[in-house]
């Protein structure tokens, strides 16, 4: 698990599921609010977990999701929610992941990645896309 940076330093993290703007968790009304950088994708696979999807990173498709900049103070709020905290249940993993941002750019972002147990046997999001599951065939 990477070190929790100082208060006072921004720390960017990739969220691709109910995190997202406008979903369930929507990370923008949680406190100290994060600050929007862009949309962005990170090599991995979305996988359907019901209510919430979980992703596993690395491969040739894609997961898509935003970028935003947060404190420390959120950053521990993201692990409560991602139950990383205060006793790990072992379904999500917090590490760094290269994100390529609309535009071309690419960052290291923080990521809260599904285990590789609790992605046995999941469906895949097609596209990478949890916004867009709605549309998709189940």
């Amino acid at each position: 698990m990477p070190e929790s940076p100082s208060p006072a330093v921004p720390r960017l993290v990739f969220v691709y599921g109910t995190l997202r703007r406008g979903e369930s968790n929507d990370i923008t009304r949680l406190a100290p609010a994060p600050c929007f950088v862009a949309p962005g994708r990170a090599r991995g696979v979305l996988y359907d977990l019901g209510p919430y999807p979980g992703a596993r990173f690395g491969g040739d498709d894609w997961v898509v999701g935003e970028v935003f900049a947060i404190e420390a103070a959120l950053e521990q709020r993201l692990d409560e929610i991602e139950e990383i905290l205060p006793e790990p249940t072992g379904e999500y993993d917090k590490r760094l992941v290269t994100v390529n941002l609309d535009g071309g750019a690419t960052l290291p972002c923080l990521v809260y990645e599904l285990s590789t147990t609790a992605a046995q046997g999941r469906a895949r999001i097609p596209g990478g896309d949890w916004a867009m599951r709605a549309s998709q065939p189940r």
